[in-house]
């Protein structure tokens, strides 16, 4: 026990180990943040063609991780997944400052010039595989035409290329990711997936040793599958990232234990079991499976890092099971970056003078910063989500369906859902992604596709006007609504 650090010491360890996590997306990520929970294990695999996961639970993690060779070799080692050695692994489409495939700007050329999504994807497909025609030029209008006049050599191409593979017993693996950004219109955007998951499932079941693997939102799962019928077929293999609660636990006892100072080291010597990386490879230590996946014993490391209660008895409940249970959106789901935003914010805004490293009040704020960081994700995800919640500040729920959408027409949301559309339809600025929603007169069934992007949730069984609907605290709080009992809104 002499190993344990104290509250002062937990929280500047809390402090380091998470600064920075909120910005997953532009972190490249490294061997010391590489956690891998159980639960994960079926998104490496090589047959599983998409990977469906919400904002911030790792799908940008994942792809960059495929893509980096070192993580890649950490990731086969601890998840035994010895097919993960034997990769050659590209680009499909991500965030790449010198891309291997179209970028925001050539795509709506590509597309505007007559183009077809499936010639766009077969060219970046093939350029992977190192067709020389291609390799040749960078322009992919050039591209797209040769392909056009040489269907013959581009399939004469997937075949050789799967055959040598076969020969060296590799596999040539595309990674997709930030799907979200391929175009500035929904229905534009949806097709190009849909033509995307058609050409995966055909590499899936038509070849042995090429593969695609494509990170999705699953709404943007669903919508394609709409428009290809037979993406249900990707279903059936298809991972999903999700994160328990003992897998944010896990997470983040491994960031504590991965920090390189004395006090990560003290900290691994008091919880024990860790396992450090093979000699050679970049310095990682893993956690024990207890600290990973027994809720007990995080929950009594927890509560020497924590207070023990959300109040002064616990009534008020215990943080450990607290803190997920209100960083959940409607679906039950939790985002990893979420709860780390929540911790970091609560080292940081508790006093020195408190006996534990996080004050229950501090937690509260995370929360509420959490709350912040989400609205501003699923605003930028699905901007119209903004348009319809934004009137309800100031409500308190649970709400009637029927007031919610006695305020929506009030305000005549179809009509600023329609302007709000015509602003992303817009040549000159690619960058604008229009997200839906999908019937913006018909407001019943915008309240159902805000229940499903796990915004909006019902407290009964019924759903006509009186059906009583409620927000989870990670976007009620930032979205400025109120609950009896629950945690006030900042500045009351």
């Amino acid at each position: 026990m002499t190993d344990s650090l104290t509250p002062g010491e937990y929280r500047d360890l809390l402090s380091r180990a998470l600064e920075g996590t909120v910005d997953a997306d532009t972190r490249p990520p490294e061997p010391h943040t590489l956690y891998m929970p159980d639960a994960h294990r079926t998104a490496l695999y090589v047959d599983s063609t998409v990977v469906q996961g919400d904002r911030g639970v790792g799908k940008t993690f994942w792809a960059r991780s495929l893509l980096d060779p070192e993580l890649r070799e950490a990731a086969a080692r601890e998840y035994r997944i010895n097919r993960l050695n034997r990769l050659r692994v590209t680009s499909g489409y991500g965030m790449d400052i010198v891309p291997h495939y179209p970028g925001p700007l050539a795509l709506p050329s590509l597309l505007a010039g007559g183009a077809l999504p499936e010639e766009i994807w077969q060219a970046v497909l093939l350029t992977a595989l190192g067709q020389p025609e291609l390799r040749a030029t960078a322009n992919w209008t050039e591209r797209v035409a040769w392909l056009r006049a040489n269907a013959g050599p581009a399939e004469a191409t997937l075949a050789r290329a799967d055959a040598e593979a076969a020969a060296e017993d590799t596999v040539h693996l595309l990674v997709f990711d930030g799907l979200e950004h391929l175009h500035s219109d929904w229905d534009t955007r949806n097709r190009l997936i849909a033509e995307l998951l058609r050409l995966a499932m055909r590499m899936r079941f038509g070849t042995r040793n090429i593969r695609l693997k494509v990170f999705l939102r699953p709404d943007m799962f669903d919508a394609a599958k709409q428009l290809f019928p037979d993406a249900s077929k990707l279903s059936g293999n298809a991972a999903r990232l999700e994160w328990t609660r003992a897998d944010l636990y896990g997470l983040l006892f491994h960031h504590l234990g991965n920090e390189d100072d004395e006090a990560a080291e003290r900290f691994r010597r008091f919880t024990g079991g860790w396992q450090p990386s093979a000699p050679g490879t970049p310095v990682r230590y893993a956690p024990a499976p207890d600290l990973r996946n027994d809720e007990k014993v995080q929950q009594q490391l927890f509560e020497r890092i924590a207070d023990p209660f959300m109040g002064t008895n616990v009534r008020q409940g215990r943080p450990y099971t607290w803190l997920p249970n209100h960083l959940m959106d409607s679906n039950g789901r939790i985002s990893p970056r979420s709860f780390l935003k929540a911790l970091e914010v609560a080292a940081g805004t508790t006093s020195a003078s408190h006996d534990r490293a996080l004050h229950h009040d501090a937690i509260r704020s995370g929360v509420r910063e959490a709350s912040a960081v989400r609205v501003d994700q699923i605003c930028e995800d699905t901007p119209w989500v903004e348009l319809a919640i934004k009137p309800l500040a100031g409500c308190q729920v649970p709400l009637a369906q029927g007031k919610i959408i006695g305020i929506w027409q009030d305000r005549d949301l179809p009509r600023l859902l329609r302007e709000d559309t015509a602003r992303y339809e817009q040549p000159e600025r690619p960058e604008l992604v229009r997200t839906g929603p999908r019937h913006p007169d018909d407001l019943h069934r915008l309240v159902q596709e805000l229940i499903d992007l796990g915004v909006l949730r019902r407290r009964d069984q019924s759903v006509d006007d009186f059906s009583l609907l409620d927000l989870p605290d990670i976007y009620r709080l930032a979205f400025g609504l109120g609950r009896l009992g629950g945690i006030p809104l900042a500045g009351r």
